[in-house]
């Protein structure tokens, strides 16, 4: 965004129509968006992350923004890639679906992501998916083959192609159809599909079988947030033929767009590749994250723009973790210089033209990489009238408050929130400390412990279980 420029509203980069716009929610002041989510098979890695990160920040963004934000993420627990690791395995399928979702929710508290509203799974979804295959055929869309499987005809629908770019004719003109193939031309896609001997599968009017990748989608979302979405979001590799087939399946009953707005995140790079399980180039969260924390984590991930490539090293996670720092540092000072603070710039002015600053860059579809830039602008600034003993309680109290509201957007400060298992270890010591000091009938310094815990918003309860502690 070119300095000086003034975004009066939202603005995002929209997939469908290749150009920024305004956004406009279809209800005022609430946002539907679905996102979809992993297929749970293994644990997440950093190209995931990403994804769940920059979601996450949208999300909380918004409802920065005053939106009621009804925010829905799926699971793929019912796959070839699924039945195939759990035969590895010796696991039935959905015990090793549920055995990774488990993972997949420790691993985004790690990452210091706020829970979605919903969850919605595949195997939890198959009435409302079966409804929708019934809804595609009755429409003409849709065709049963000889096994129980069912297709959805590609060349019925007029607008093919409207979301990725991809022309039916230039796809069709290098496809074939293989001699074992049961489907009418080659771009068609399975929307149930036939069960093969010891599958997990489910009954259905056209034999036991189990959903296609691309139908779940379509089917959580008309049960859980109606026929059309504000935002669908996803990583870029999920716009063909994934999303693509979404709008085939949804449009084709519903005759109305499934999303107004299709956003979609870059993907993770290693070597120039995209990182995937598939090509066995990837990263655990699990494994990152004994390195890294979760702020530095975030911090990767935000400064940089979210619709853009990233190439992942551990030397680009470490020379962001040493940029934060000195972030992290300024926060770290003011509340320190907040004790003594005797100066007297209120910084009203400043407090203003840099929360204004971080709206525009926030309205430039996301951008957080210039909002960050917002941040050190103001770090450096502080540091200044600090040096200078120049800033008042009240100023060093504003640019706090400021940091701390940024924050609830990208989530990089080293807050206790973030990881609340820490501050119960920390208390428990703290406690001990102040019971033997009291033993020692020091109970000056007790008491000094309890004050000062109380300042900064724990108190400290004594009662007949012994000392309890609490949040204000």
């Amino acid at each position: 965004m070119p300095h000086g420029a003034r975004i009066l509203a939202l603005e995002v980069y929209n997939t469908l129509t290749k150009d920024k716009e305004e956004f406009r929610s279809i209800e005022p002041k609430k946002v539907k968006m679905y996102v979809c989510g992993v297929t749970v098979y293994n644990d997440i890695h950093m190209g995931h992350a990403r994804s769940i990160i920059v979601f996450d920040m949208i999300a909380r963004y918004l409802r920065y923004k005053g939106y009621q934000v009804m925010h829905v993420t799926n699971f793929t627990d019912v796959d070839d890639k699924i039945i195939n690791r759990a035969n590895e395995m010796g696991m039935d399928p959905l015990a090793l679906s549920r055995m990774y979702i488990e993972h997949y929710f420790e691993d985004i508290e790690r990452l210091g992501v706020k829970k979605a509203d919903m969850y919605p799974k595949a195997s939890e979804s198959i009435p409302a998916i079966i409804d929708l295959v019934k809804r595609i055929i009755d429409a003409g869309y849709g065709y049963t083959t000889p096994d129980g499987s069912v297709y959805f005809s590609v060349e019925m629908f007029k607008d093919y192609g409207k979301l990725s770019g991809n022309k039916l004719d230039e796809m069709l003109a290098g496809a074939r159809i293989e001699v074992d193939e049961i489907k009418r031309n080659p771009m068609d896609f399975c929307l149930w599909k036939a069960a093969k001997p010891g599958e997990v599968s489910w009954p259905s009017p056209w034999g036991e079988g189990r959903p296609g990748w691309h139908i779940e989608c379509s089917a959580m979302v008309m049960e859980h947030m109606g026929e059309t979405l504000d935002i669908h979001g996803g990583g870029n590799d999920l716009i063909f033929p994934h999303h693509e087939n979404e709008v085939l399946q949804s449009e084709s009953v519903t005759h109305k767009p499934l999303a107004n707005y299709w956003l979609h995140n870059g993907m993770l790079q290693v070597s120039g590749e995209k990182m995937s399980k598939s090509l066995s180039n990837f990263f655990t969260v699990r494994d990152v994250m004994e390195i890294f924390s979760t702020s530095e984590v975030r911090f990767y991930f935000l400064n940089t723009h979210y619709r853009g490539p990233l190439s992942y090293s551990e030397d680009a996670l470490n020379e962001a973790a040493s940029s934060l720092r000195r972030l992290q540092h300024t926060y770290t000072e003011l509340k320190e210089y907040l004790e003594t603070a005797s100066g007297n710039y209120d910084g009203d002015e400043l407090v203003r033209k840099t929360r204004a600053e971080f709206g525009e860059y926030m309205d430039d579809d996301f951008n957080t990489r210039g909002a960050i830039s917002v941040m050190f602008e103001m770090a450096r600034e502080a540091n200044k009238l600090m040096q200078h003993e120049m800033l008042s309680k009240k100023g060093a109290k504003c640019f706090m408050t400021l940091f701390e509201e940024f924050d609830q957007v990208l989530g990089i400060l080293p807050t206790m929130e973030h990881n609340p298992d820490q501050l119960d270890d920390v208390m428990e010591v703290v406690i001990a400390v102040r019971t033997e000091l009291r033993k020692r009938k020091l109970y000056d310094l007790a008491d000094k412990i309890r004050d000062d815990l109380k300042e900064k918003g724990i108190i400290l309860e004594d009662s007949a279980e012994g000392v309890k502690w609490r949040q204000e």
